[in-house]
């Protein structure tokens, strides 16, 4: 019965030292790889054995798999923002530009209608010397005309005074 009781205790460490292996739950890992129980069992076949290494390989592919996917999502979403960031720095850099050349465009507008306004106002005081030009020239053609007048009149008078006739009658003689 000692004996029994010697062998009920060194019986009794080992199931509660396999009941805590199997209770305790793996850590979790990034890997999605199983946690291996030890228990007093021995494998019912081979076949068994090399279902698990399998199932571990595939494990162990699907993540290497889902960890490159990942990164190629990363490098292309990489990729677009940089194209972006591209592209709008050519917007701006175009927009800059379309906007310096307008500015540019309006101040030679600006100078042209500057220099049509010049021309414009030189034409507009050559128009008025023109005019003031010929109001002298009918001035004096009517000042001329009231002199010749005056002076037919006074040949005229001279002509009655004396009794004769002029020498050159109608522009005749």
């Amino acid at each position: 019965m000692a004996e029994e009781a010697k062998n009920a205790d060194t019986a009794a460490p080992a199931e509660d030292l396999a009941e805590e292996k199997a209770a305790v739950p793996a850590p979790p890992e990034e890997s999605k790889a199983l946690a291996v129980v030890e228990s007093d069992e021995k494998p019912a076949a081979a076949g068994a054995s090399q279902e698990r290494d399998a199932f571990l390989t595939r494990v162990a592919t699907e993540q290497r798999t889902s960890l490159i996917r990942a990164w190629e999502e990363s490098e292309k979403a990489k990729a677009e923002n940089r194209a972006a960031r591209r592209l709008a720095n050519v917007t701006s850099w175009e927009n800059s530009k379309v906007a310096q050349m307008e500015a540019e465009l309006k101040k030679i507008h600006e100078q042209l209608e500057m220099k049509k306004a010049a021309q414009a106002e030189k034409l507009k005081n050559s128009a008025v010397a023109v005019h003031r030009a010929a109001e002298e020239k009918r001035a004096a053609a009517v000042a001329r005309r009231g002199e010749e007048v005056i002076r037919a009149e006074e040949a005229a008078a001279r002509y009655r005074a004396r009794g004769q006739a002029p020498a050159r009658l109608f522009g005749l003689g």
